[in-house]
C-alpha cells in the first residue's frame, strides 16, 4: 500500500514538470515568430500627434552706438555710415511718421543705433521724453515703429534722521541728495517754515521711490509717506491715487489735504532777517517806523513762489518797495513780495498764478541793504503777521475712498513705528 503512493507521487510531479516547459517553450516561439514577421514598426497614437520640434532663429550679436544729437545733425548725418541712401532714409522718415515724426528730433538727445557687425542697420532708438522712447526696426522693405515705455526700475527705500544743522544736510547723512530734502520740505511746506520753524532734535521718516535705469539712479520718484516731527508736533503726509481719476494728492491720517489755501513761506529755503513787528528801527533812514512783513535773506536770483492760487494785480517798481509783485486771493487775502531783481517768464497784471508757481527772483532793489524778499500778507486791507497765519485746508479726501486710504495710510504707519532691520525687507510691498 504503501509503496503505490510513493510511486503515483513521482509521476504526477513529473507531468507537471513536462507541461509547464512546454508552455514556456510556446509561447517564447509565439513571441519570435510574431516579432520577426512584423515588417512595419508599429505607430503608437501619441507618437502621430507629438508635435514637430521648433527651430529658433537666433540673431547675430548686434553692436550698439550712441550717438549724441548736436545742433544742425540731421538724420542723414547720423545714419550716413550705415550705408543707408538718402532714399532709404527718406522711405524711413515716411513709414514712421504715422507714430512720430522724426523731423522732431532734438539736438541733446541720444539717439541709440543697432546694427550687425557688417554694419548693416537692423534697429534704433530715440527717447522722446524721460518716459517714452521710440523703436525704429527695419523690416524686409520697410520701416516699423512703435512708442514704448523706458523701462526704469522704481526701487522703493526708506531713510529717517534727526536735525542737527539744517534739513539737506541731515537728508545727506543718510546718503540721499538735496532733491529729496527739498521734497520733503515742498511736502510740509503748508505747515512748515523749514527755516523759521525748525529746531535740532527735530525729526523725520520719509518711504519714496528711487528710479534706475540699467542699474544707474536717475532721479527720485514720488515720496509714498512721510513723517516730520517739529517741536514736538508731529506732522504725517500720505501719497494716495484716487481709483477713478488718477489724481495723486497727500493727506494726514484722517484723510484731511495737506494743501491749506497758503504756504507757509514764498521761499523754498531760505534764512529770516526781520520779522513782523509794528514798530522796528528802520535799517536805512534809522527811524522806528512799522515793519509789516517778513523778511527772507537769500542769495540774487532765488526763486520766488506765490503763497496761494489768485491773480497779479501789480508787477513793477514802486518807489522804496523796489520792483515788487501784488496778488489778490480769494476771501479778501492780498500778498506782496518786495525788493525783486526780475520777474518770471509772463508775470503781469492780470495773470492768474497757482500756488507753489515760480512768480520772481530775490534781489535787492529799492530801499535794500542786501539781497533778501519782503513778504506781506493783508486780510481785508490790514496786514497780518505771516508768521502767526493758520490758513484753512482745501477740500479732504473723498468720503468714497476714506477706508481704502486708512487701510494703506496705517501700513505705512507701521512702517514708522517699525525697527529699520524690519522695515528694508517689506518696504516694497506697500501699494499707495
Amino acid at each position: 500500500m504503501q509503496v503505490k503512493i510513493k510511486t503515483y507521487r513521482k509521476k504526477r510531479k513529473k507531468t507537471r514538470r513536462i507541461n509547464l516547459l512546454l508552455f514556456i517553450s510556446l509561447s517564447f516561439s509565439l513571441f519570435l515568430i510574431l516579432t520577426f514577421l512584423h515588417k512595419e514598426k508599429p505607430v503608437f497614437e501619441e507618437e502621430k500627434e507629438a508635435p514637430q520640434q521648433e527651430v529658433s532663429f537666433v540673431l547675430p550679436p548686434l553692436e550698439e552706438k550712441k550717438e549724441v544729437i548736436r545742433r544742425g545733425m540731421t538724420l542723414t548725418d547720423i545714419l550716413k555710415p550705415y550705408n543707408l541712401s538718402g532714399t532709404e532714409i527718406h522711405e524711413m522718415i515716411k513709414d514712421v511718421k504715422p507714430v512720430y515724426d522724426l523731423a522732431r528730433i532734438r539736438a541733446g538727445q541720444e539717439l541709440r543705433i543697432f546694427s550687425s557687425p557688417q554694419g548693416e542697420l537692423f534697429s534704433l532708438e530715440y527717447d522722446i521724453d524721460e518716459e517714452n522712447f521710440l523703436h525704429i526696426q527695419k523690416k524686409e522693405d520697410s520701416y516699423g515703429a512703435e512708442i514704448k515705455k523706458i523701462p526704469y526700475d522704481i526701487r522703493i527705500k526708506t531713510i529717517w534722521g534727526s536735525i542737527e544743522e539744517n534739513l539737506i544736510f541731515s537728508v545727506r547723512d543718510e546718503n540721499e541728495g538735496v532733491i529729496l530734502a527739498l521734497n520733503l520740505a515742498d511736502l510740509f511746506a503748508w505747515d512748515i517754515d523749514f527755516y523759521a520753524d525748525l529746531r535740532r532734535g527735530d525729526s523725520f521718516k520719509i518711504i519714496f521711490e528711487k528710479k534706475y535705469l540699467n542699474g544707474e539712479f536717475i532721479g527720485y520718484e514720488n515720496i509714498l509717506a512721510a513723517e516730520f516731527v517739529n517741536q514736538g508736533k508731529k506732522f504725517q503726509a500720505f501719497r494716495y491715487t484716487y481709483p477713478d481719476t488718477k489724481y495723486s494728492d497727500y493727506f494726514d491720517l484722517k484723510g484731511g489735504s495737506l494743501r491749506k489755501q497758503f504756504l507757509k513761506s514764498p521761499i523754498r529755503y531760505s534764512r529770516i532777517t526781520s520779522r513782523f513787528s509794528r514798530r522796528r528801527l528802520h535799517p536805512i533812514r534809522k527811524v522806528y517806523r512799522p515793519h509789516y512783513g517778513v523778511d527772507y535773506a537769500a542769495s540774487v536770483g532765488t526763486p520766488v513762489q506765490v503763497t496761494a492760487d489768485g491773480t497779479v494785480t501789480f508787477a513793477g517798481r514802486r518807489g522804496a518797495s523796489g520792483r515788487m509783485i501784488t496778488v489778490r486771493h480769494k476771501n479778501r487775502y492780498e500778498t506782496t513780495y518786495l525788493h525783486l531783481r526780475g520777474y518770471a517768464r509772463g508775470i503781469k497784471k492780470g495773470k492768474k498764478v497757482v500756488g507753489g508757481q515760480e512768480i520772481g527772483y530775490v534781489g535787492s532793489s529799492g530801499e535794500s541793504t542786501g539781497p533778501h524778499l519782503d513778504y506781506r500778507i493783508k486780510k481785508d486791507g490790514r496786514y497780518i503777521n505771516p508768521l502767526l497765519f493758520n490758513p484753512e485746508s482745501v477740500k479732504p479726501l473723498r468720503a468714497e475712498f476714506l477706508d481704502d486710504f486708512k487701510k494703506k495710510a496705517e501700513s505705512y504707519c507701521l512702517c514708522f513705528e517699525a525697527p529699520l532691520v524690519i522695515l528694508s525687507g517689506f518696504s516694497n510691498s506697500f501699494p499707495l
